[in-house]
């Protein structure tokens, strides 16, 4: 049987490996962090690596026709590759992309054609994402934030974007530690 990661990895390798090599290996990262948390995933750990492999080919030239990721890789999931309805609502919300999406006055499409899926899902998307640097390496969430800011400038869209949703990443964050510790003292 196929699993959506068999499928999710070499989209995503195919969309970014050549045009954007470091997009491609921070979405590796992403991937790997979201191995790390399975243990509270149970059923739906297939599910969030393969949303967090593809959460970025929005940036692929291809791709991009809004000039907003999220949206525009989501609406390639859902139009061209015919992707699981999860992983597509995934990569259209993940890491607090609603408040860009304000910014951006692009909210009323975001929230009219992707269905936010669970907290506990979109968390966990989030946290993946927040705690793996550009590179694919290991980070927290905070000095995440500060790249992000120091990349795009404070004053950018992206910089005060990223600011705004600093609480609600930190507190992903926080709720995705404290199931994976909860799940850890669970008796086997």
């Amino acid at each position: 049987m196929s699993t959506l990661t068999e499928w999710a990895y070499p989209l995503a390798e195919s969309l970014l490996a050549e045009p954007l090599p470091r997009r491609w290996k921070h979405c590796l990262g992403v991937a790997e962090r979201a191995r790390t948390i399975a243990l509270i995933l149970d059923q739906d750990a297939d599910l969030l690596e393969a949303a967090a492999v593809l959460h970025d080919i929005g940036y692929a030239p291809d791709l991009a026709k809004t000039g907003f990721h999220p949206l525009d890789g989501a609406r390639y999931l859902r139009d061209v590759a015919a992707a699981d309805e999860q992983v597509v609502n995934l990569v259209a919300h993940h890491s607090c992309s609603w408040l860009e999406a304000d910014a951006r006055g692009l909210r009323a499409e975001l929230d009219g054609e992707f269905p936010r899926e669970s907290e506990h899902l979109n968390d966990a998307l989030c946290y993946c994402d927040m705690n793996t640097t550009p590179d694919g390496t290991p980070t927290n969430p905070v000095d995440r934030i500060n790249e992000i800011t120091g990349r795009y400038g404070p004053d950018s869209l992206i910089g005060k974007f990223i600011r705004r949703a600093e609480p609600e990443i930190l507190a992903c964050t926080c709720r995705v530690l404290e199931r994976v510790a909860a799940a850890k003292r669970q008796p086997m």
